[in-house]
């Protein structure tokens, strides 16, 4: 059985992407021996300050602005209790499977680390859960990502108790049956063990991670939607000539023009020299610009999730000093969102405008006079009697629209919680539903504009002839839409035509597609 160890170092993007999307077949996670080592004398270390009395934020203290409340030793298990109840209130429509799977593994790899105080019984509950498909109901609403997302971490951490609700196989059940289903029990919450499970930024980072890898996918298919509009527009490859992009030195913007000649390479579709025609619009010429830039923000996105996946951000820290035995506590604000609602909010405003610009070209490709009459108005042959593609274009208006709205920084925004002792928050978990929105939209917007491409290569075939090729890349990416939606001839409904194409992009065909004929080296 394909497993993945955990330790709290070593996570990759690719391993949350594997356990999120996998189940039922999703790799097992378990705990690294050392891990195991470093979690249980971090635990026993917590036991010995209530043992000593040591005065400590979250373990004999309240939270928040009852920081200075001392809590008795007897009442140690029922704050750590209380702190997942008290903190439950998440609300709106819960997260999908994936996004829930990736939450419970990035929270259990943090705790992995051994800082956190938990002890290796509870953690390994949390494990389990997610091996035998236990998936609490975390609603999505709730976090000002500081201190971390604690409304939805106590959602999750409500089942480990026996209480709240979870999924299992489909069903949502109460969590002391869904625990039960899965041959599991709930666990009594020891010192500082309620406080590690809520205080951090798993649900951001959980969050981030799915969508910046889903902005690299838009983005190729935003390469070929590009090239798949550039041929249907009569347009020229000349303006992605690598001359050009090496006086311009971004990496990316020359990685994305060497991408567009690979796809483009060998089309009968494009434009050579023609001293009448030397240049296309912006929408077309400036593809690397645009989409290289995008591209960079992508790149940003990863960086900074790869950090955040094997980072350890709760509050308080149990330090170990190995020569002496000592134990030190730290308070700090590593649950503090900023670097990740930062990195999401431009990433959503660079996804915004991968939107924009394929909202450009589909105008180009749909308006007659914009294309100087390449195509027929509205890639209909019978204007007039048939609306044809024109309202595919009001549909990507309204949705490029609503993601401006949408991309105005959730990072610019704070409000001051808990008697004005959190005073400043990142509102990173808002960054990140943003972003999804965006995202949505734009998976949309593109498979508007390669629909109304694939129309617009059939008109072009008209006059160069059933023989003419399309490029290395667009040519499989041509196919596979006519293999899930025909030409249109007359006005017929076209929304199941777009979710289709939509499919195509969400799930990678697309890519894979193109990518099957065309290298490419891209990592983000």
């Amino acid at each position: 059985m394909n497993t993945i160890q955990i330790d709290g170092t070593q996570l990759t993007v690719e391993q949350v992407l594997a356990v999120a999307h996998g189940a039922p077949g999703a790799p097992q996670v378990v705990l690294s021996a050392a891990a195991r080592a470093r979690v249980a004398q971090a635990a026993s270390a917590v036991q010995r300050l209530i043992d000593e009395g040591v005065v400590a934020y979250g373990i004999t203290t309240g939270f928040g602005a009852f920081k200075d409340r001392i809590i008795p030793p007897d009442d140690v298990e029922q704050l750590q209790r209380n702190i997942v109840m008290s903190h439950a209130v998440g609300l709106g429509a819960p997260f999908d499977r994936a996004a829930t799977r990736a939450i419970m593994l990035i929270r259990a790899n943090t705790l992995a680390r051994g800082h956190s105080g938990i002890r290796v019984e509870t953690l390994e509950l949390l494990l389990a859960m997610l091996n035998r498909g236990v998936h609490p109901v975390i609603p999505q609403k709730g976090s000002l990502g500081a201190s971390g997302d604690l409304a939805p971490l106590a959602h999750m951490a409500l089942v480990m108790i026996g209480l709240g609700e979870a999924e299992v196989a489909g069903t949502v059940l109460p969590g002391r049956a869904a625990l039960e289903q899965a041959g599991l029990a709930p666990v009594t919450l020891a010192a500082k063990e309620g406080l590690a499970l809520t205080n951090g930024t798993s649900v951001m980072c959980a969050l981030g991670t799915l969508e910046a890898w889903r902005a690299r996918m838009l983005s190729r298919v935003a390469d070929i939607a590009g090239c798949l509009s550039l041929e249907a527009l009569h347009g020229t490859a000349l303006a992605f000539d690598e001359r050009i992009h090496a006086l311009r030195p971004f990496p990316r913007q020359i990685n994305c023009a060497a991408y567009l000649r690979k796809v483009l390479a060998g089309s009968d579709f494009t434009r050579h020299d023609d001293p009448t025609n030397v240049q296309d619009a912006y929408t077309l010429r400036c593809i690397p610009q645009v989409h290289g830039a995008v591209r960079d923000a992508i790149a940003y996105a990863r960086w900074v999730m790869e950090i955040e996946l094997n980072a350890v951000t709760d509050n308080p820290l149990i330090f170990l000093d190995e020569s002496t035995g000592a134990t030190t506590v730290l308070s700090g604000g590593n649950f503090h969102g900023e670097p990740l609602a930062i990195a999401m909010d431009y990433l959503g405003m660079a996804m915004t405008e991968l939107g924009n610009i394929s909202e450009r070209r589909l105008t180009r490709l749909t308006d007659e006079a914009s294309n100087a009459h390449v195509l027929p108005a509205f890639l209909t042959r019978y204007g007039g009697l048939n609306s044809g593609f024109m309202i595919t274009q009001y549909t990507a208006a309204a949705l490029a629209t609503e993601n401006k709205v949408l991309a105005h920084p959730a990072s610019a925004d704070t409000i001051p919680t808990s008697a004005n002792v959190e005073d400043h928050v990142s509102m990173g978990l808002t960054a990140a539903l943003k972003l999804r929105q965006i995202h949505d939209n734009v998976e949309h917007i593109l498979a508007l504009e390669l629909m109304a491409g694939a129309q617009g290569i059939d008109f072009r075939r008209q006059s160069l002839g059933t023989a003419a090729r399309l490029g290395a890349g667009t040519a499989p990416a041509y196919e596979l839409i006519r293999r899930h939606v025909p030409f249109v001839e007359q006005d017929t409904p076209l929304a199941p035509y777009v979710e289709a194409v939509r499919k195509l992009v969400a799930g990678g065909e697309l890519v894979q597609a193109v990518n099957a004929q065309v290298e490419d080296h891209w990592r983000p």
